[in-house]
Order: C-alpha cells, then structure tokens, then sequence
C-alpha cells in the first residue's frame, strides 16, 4: 500500500497559486482545493488552507519536495529586503506576491521546458510538454489520477526530428532533438551546479537553441542561481515604465538589474514580473 507524508508551511510567504501561476513552472494542474504539481516521475498535491500552505507527496518522495518546494529558505527576510529597497514598483510587487516562491527544478527538465518556452505562451507550452510526456513518459499515478512521467533523456533521443516536429514545436523541434542527443552522448546538465553563475550560463549558451533569456529562466528556476535575472517584456516594461530606464538591449537590462539587486535578483524578478502581468490583465 502506498504511503503519503504531508508537512505544512506558513502560507504567508508560501502562496500555490502565484508559485505555479508566475511562469517558472508548467506541469501542474488543478486539483481539490489546490494543485498536482508534477517533477521529473513524481507528484505532490498543494494547497493553502488556514493561513498555511499544505504538501502531500509519497512518502518516499517528501525529501525530494521538501527541497523542490525551497522550505527550508527564510522568504521573510527576502521580503523585508524588498521593502528596504525603497523602490515603489517593488513595494507594491512584493506586497502582491510575496507568496512566490523559487522552485528547485529538476535542472533537465527545466533546460527542456524552457527552451519550448521561448515565444510561446503559457497555455501552449503546459499543452506541448503535456504531449511530450503522453507520448515518451511513464504513465503513473497519484491520489486517483493518472499523469505521465516527464520521458528520460535516452526516450526522447531516440526519437527523430519529425516526431518532435509533429509535437508543435515548429522551429524548436530542432532545438529539442539536438539537446537530447547531446545529453544522451555525455553532456551533463546536472554536473553544472560545481561551477558559478557565469560558468554555467557560458554552458548553457553554447547550446543550440539557448539565447540569454532561456539561460537566465534555466539558472534560476533549475539551478536556483538567484543572482540572474531574466528579461523578457513584461521585465522590459518595468524597467522603462517604472525604473526608467534607457538601455534598450535585454542582456545589458538583465546585467545591469544583477548588478543592481545582487544575490536577491531571481526573488525580485519574479514579484516584478507577476506583479505586472497581473496588472496590466486587470486593465
């Protein structure tokens, strides 16, 4: 019989929704009172209840979450550093979303997802990797739901160019065909964590398909590397409409925010980029 563990968190700095609905992650889905959240073969249920945020996993699979979920760091801190800041657009963003927090990814499946990501939206990338794992994962099961296991790397090299341009992926099929055989003949994603930031991101851009913005999504959200700060439009928008800032070049944009914000650049660049989503949806 299967065994589940659950552990509670303060659900002040721990919110599910903003936590999977800021763009960091694509597997998930909703469920009950929260959401299933799919990593690599695994699957944990989350919800906030009475001021708290809830994990149920398998048993075997609790350490695993509770790393994946980043419990143990102290978002307290992070806010009040926001607050100190004195910047308005940051005030107002962490008091919004001060309940996201940065996910400890799998660092191959994030490579993967992200590289789908670029220039697509939200709906078509959950759509696209959700047929990838259909078509080359494990089907498995969770609290009465079947789901399908992220697919190993060895899967998915030994399918040919056509099959992953028959996923929608247009021009990245290419892309996505060319990093799996690449990790299949010895390039290690995981083995990237020794290095510093620079070192990896300098890795991570010689591969076929990975500009500067995937580089940064995959070194926060795979590596937790929290001094990168990735830049797409709704960054740019903060960045002129409410920094007002002149350079006009995202990697100098993206630079010139790490040199800025250091080591808290990943946290603030979530609150900033949900925060403006959120905002101009209202409008």
């Amino acid at each position: 019989m299967l065994k589940y563990n659950s552990f509670t968190i303060n659900g002040e700095y721990f919110d599910a929704k903003s936590t999977l609905e800021c763009g960091q992650i694509f597997r998930y889905k909703p469920f009950n009172k929260g959401y299933l959240v799919f990593s690599c073969d695994k699957c944990a249920y989350v919800y906030n209840e009475n001021h708290n945020l809830i994990i149920e996993c398998l048993s075997e699979d609790r350490d695993y979450f509770y790393n994946f979920f980043d419990v143990e760091r102290d978002y307290s801190k992070i806010y009040q550093s926001a607050i100190q800041e004195n910047i308005s657009v940051l005030t107002k963003a962490v008091e919004v979303s001060k309940g996201i927090r940065i996910l400890n990814q799998d660092k191959t499946e994030t490579l993967f997802s992200f590289i789908i990501s670029q220039n697509n939206n939200i709906p078509r990338i959950k759509g696209i990797i959700e047929k990838l794992c259909e078509s080359l994962g494990e089907k498995k099961s969770f609290m009465g739901e079947e789901y399908y296991a992220f697919p190993t790397v060895i899967k998915m090299a030994e399918k040919d160019y056509e099959f992953y341009e028959s996923l929608s992926l247009g021009y990245r099929a290419k892309y996505i065909k060319n990093l799996a055989d690449k990790i299949a003949n010895g390039y290690d994603v995981k083995s990237l964590l020794d290095y510093e930031t620079d070192a990896i991101k300098k890795s991570l851009l010689s591969l076929t398909g990975v500009g500067p913005k995937v580089a940064d999504c995959v070194l926060l959200f795979g590596f937790h590397k929290s001094n990168s700060f990735p830049v797409d439009t709704w960054i740019e928008k903060v960045y002129k409409e409410d920094l007002n800032g002149k350079l006009k070049d995202r990697a100098k944009i993206s630079q010139y925010l790490v040199e800025r914000f250091k080591e808290n650049s990943g946290y603030y660049q979530q609150y900033l980029f949900y925060y403006k989503r959120l905002n101009e949806k209202k409008r």
